[in-house]
């Protein structure tokens, strides 16, 4: 089998090996390369011409961390649990009897930092990354982070890396004391050989991190440190483990000692690696990586278009959030509206979108008077002959939009993308007065769109390969994740997620809790619950949204009328400062007990009678009441190819509703849960409570086969 990746080594007239991390395009860290890093040490320590060690990585970068590709195998290729961090990082590299040197450009994140701790100084450029990003895959740091961090840059800050996934650049990392010396990338290996050489005569310390004790805290009030590291972990991830596992990890090593730390750690590590929170992000990371790959599009051999300027049609809530998405990636954009008060009102939504960015201090002044100038504001079509691409983002009207796109096709050039960010309207109506339905496609953000990191492509049978390649790349370039979808009311996410609210209303209906369903749904990871979505969204889109589906799926919407009741009496959601909720100050949302007053109204008209089995469900039937019928909508979606795999709308589900990550996405976790224990659930819950529940044809042939609901379907002819 040929070797993942290998150290080169090389010896210089000085009497300095450097050894160099080879394994493209990141130097990840495979079992090869650490058996090789080790075989490499073992040789320079046994030859008389080799004073000291310098180790760096091929092409500009250190080591981007462990391979991930390999985390299944570990346990296969690892001889022994703590084989990695005991006998290679600790025994080979700290424990060797000749200094070394780290010498750190690009990135040292995860293991790769690990191996440059146990180095016995650290010389780094400017710009370098350097983290520990591991509980963002549901493990912690395995192979001696948790003991030597905490020793080299002290308790708190080493807490923030590690629970925060936050890596720091080479400045502040000098600052702290994890790296010794900055220079710059040319003179990186030379200024190194020289440190360990000093180290060798003894003009410099040697310094084993795993030892050191000067930065960490008396017990006591290490103690303390932790406890309230492991408070806010509850607090902010209460439905997480490992991170309270990277907290007692640490705490080991100060309490007993750095040994005991390591054990710990590797026995925790490799338990981690096995636990279904790790599956569920590693399902997330390597899906979201595989979103871009389209069959029938990105397997065609074509390149992305060249997008310079891009023109973006209405400077409402969507266009402005669009646009600053755009600038924000250096995009020149032109917004256009039909008149001064709505395009200044536009382009001062721009500036508080960046302004916000600038008072958090993730942009100075400087760029964001950079990012300002690339928007142009203008109230007609002449200056769009020069533009690549239109985004249209004007209010859901088919008539409207039908009319904005027979514009576009007169004044654009007849290369130029013509995408609109309908949520979902069918693009063949849009398009339908039009000779370019080739070029046009849907580009639906999800709001804020400066902030929400979902694109959805939506693509017909007429849209062209090559313009999906290039709204891929464009995607890519505005550091979105994006999906390829088919074309269908709602698409993949608004059509997936309907059942959502569409559910939570009826339940209501039979007697459950508003309150009592949303904190089931923030408790199981959701980022807020389906009645305080619908008020922060205003019940006008819901509305809205709601008669689309009665048109497309009239068998399976549940008609409520408490939405609609609630808005007779001015009540339409957050905006209004009233709709499940009130609100006061500062967005916050409060109960309301007025709102008894229209559910019982809602009850009576829909003729039902409260169900007392519903006032009795835990937590976790209210999840599924609420997530099975999502689950159902989601298998018709890949049933009728809209979506061109189950992993894709796992991505949707994360991205665009804010799914909680560590379970995988909506079908990773239906698959973990059963199809045919969901299938019975729904289809006792028809029987109860109406054919808005019936599980579909696909749901229902997996079931009875025991097949997951995520396999690969060969009878699907996607619509893509």
């Amino acid at each position: 089998m040929a070797a993942n990746g290998r150290t080169e080594m090389e010896v210089g007239a000085d009497g300095v090996a450097v050894i160099t991390i080879c394994n493209p395009p990141v130097n990840s860290l495979s079992i090869d390369v650490l058996l090789s890093l080790k075989e490499s040490y073992e040789e320079a320590l046994q030859r008389k011409d080799i004073k000291a060690i310098v180790v760096t990585g091929k092409g500009g970068k250190f080591s981007g961390g462990f391979d991930i590709s390999s985390f299944g195998n570990l346990h296969i290729e690892q001889p022994k649990v703590g084989y990695i961090s005991i006998d290679i990082i600790t025994e080979t590299l700290e424990g060797a009897t000749k200094p070394s040197v780290a010498a750190i450009d690009g990135l040292a994140l995860g293991g790769g930092l690990e191996v440059a701790m146990a180095c016995h100084a650290r010389i780094s450029t400017p710009t370098a990354q350097l983290g520990l990003p591991e509980l963002q895959l549901g493990i912690i740091p395995g192979f001696g982070g948790t003991q030597r961090l905490p020793r080299l840059v002290g308790l708190t800050k080493s807490l923030e890396m590690m629970l925060l996934s936050k890596p720091i650049k080479g400045e502040e990392a000098h600052q702290l004391g994890l790296v010794d010396s900055l220079v710059s990338p040319n003179d990186l290996v030379n200024a190194a050989r020289r440190w360990a050489l000093d180290i060798c005569e003894l003009k410099r310390p040697w310094i084993k991190s795993l030892y050191k004790t000067d930065k960490l805290e008396p017990l006591g009030e290490a103690r303390e440190i932790l406890n309230f590291a492991r408070a806010q972990a509850r607090k902010q991830a209460a439905n997480l483990e490992h991170p309270l596992v990277c907290i007692d990890v640490i705490e080991e090593g100060i309490v007993s000692g750095p040994r005991a730390g390591l054990w710990k750690e590797a026995n925790a590590f490799q338990s981690l690696l096995f636990s279904d929170t790790c599956k569920s992000l590693l399902h997330v990371f390597f899906s979201q990586r595989a979103t871009s790959k389209v069959p029938g599009a990105t397997d065609l051999g074509l390149m992305p278009r060249k997008i310079t300027k891009v023109a973006i049609l209405g400077g409402g809530l969507m266009g402005s959030g669009i646009t600053t998405a755009m600038i924000l990636s250096n995009y020149p954009v032109l917004l256009k509206e039909v008149n001064e008060k709505f395009l200044n009102a536009g382009i001062d939504r721009i500036k508080a979108n960046l302004q916000s960015r600038v008072r958090k201090g993730k942009m100075t002044e400087e760029r964001y008077e950079k990012a300002l100038s690339l928007v142009t504001g203008t109230l007609g079509y002449e200056k769009f002959k020069e533009v690549d691409l239109v985004i249209e983002a004007v209010i859901e009207n088919v008539k409207l939009k039908q009319q904005i796109f027979a514009d576009l096709e007169k004044y654009c050039p007849s290369h130029c993308v013509l995408a609109t960010n309908t949520s979902t309207i069918d693009l063949n109506l849009i398009g339908e007065k039009t000779k370019s339905q080739d070029r046009i496609v849907g580009a639906h953000f999800f709001s804020p769109a400066h902030v929400m990191p979902l694109l959805e492509i939506v693509r017909t049978q007429h849209t062209s390969a090559q313009v999906v390649v290039d709204l891929l790349d464009v995607g890519k370039r505005i550091k979105k994740t994006p999906i390829v979808v088919g074309n269908c009311t709602g698409f993949a996410v608004n059509r997936m997620f309907f059942p959502y609210t569409q559910s939570a209303l009826l339940f209501v209906d039979y007697g459950m809790d508003v309150y009592k369903i949303d904190r089931a749904c923030t408790k199981f990871g959701m980022p807020m619950g389906p009645f305080r979505l619908a008020d922060l969204v205003g019940f006008g889109v819901a509305v809205a949204t709601g008669m689309q589906y009665l048109e497309n799926f009239p068998e399976r919407v549940y008609k409520s009328v408490l939405i609609p009741l609630m808005m007779e009496d001015k009540r339409a959601g957050e905006a209004t400062r009233k709709g499940f909720y009130k609100y006061e100050d500062k967005r916050k949302a409060t109960p309301d007990p007025e709102i008894m007053t229209y559910i019982q109204k809602s009850r009576s008209m829909a003729g039902v009678t409260p169900d007392p089995e519903l006032m009795k469900l835990t937590d976790k039937d209210i999840v599924e009441m609420v997530f099975f019928p999502v689950i159902n909508e989601a298998c018709r979606v890949l049933d009728e190819g809209i979506a061109v795999k189950a992993s894709d709308l796992d991505i949707a589900s994360i991205f665009g509703m804010g799914f909680p990550p560590y379970r995988g996405g909506v079908m990773l976790w239906g698959d973990s849960i059963g199809a045919k224990y969901i299938h019975d659930k729904l289809q006792e819950w028809a029987k109860r409570y109406g054919s808005s529940f019936e599980p579909c044809s696909f749901l229902a042939e997996r079931a009875a086969k025991g097949i997951l609901l995520s396999a690969p379907s060969n009878q699907v002819k996607a619509r893509l």
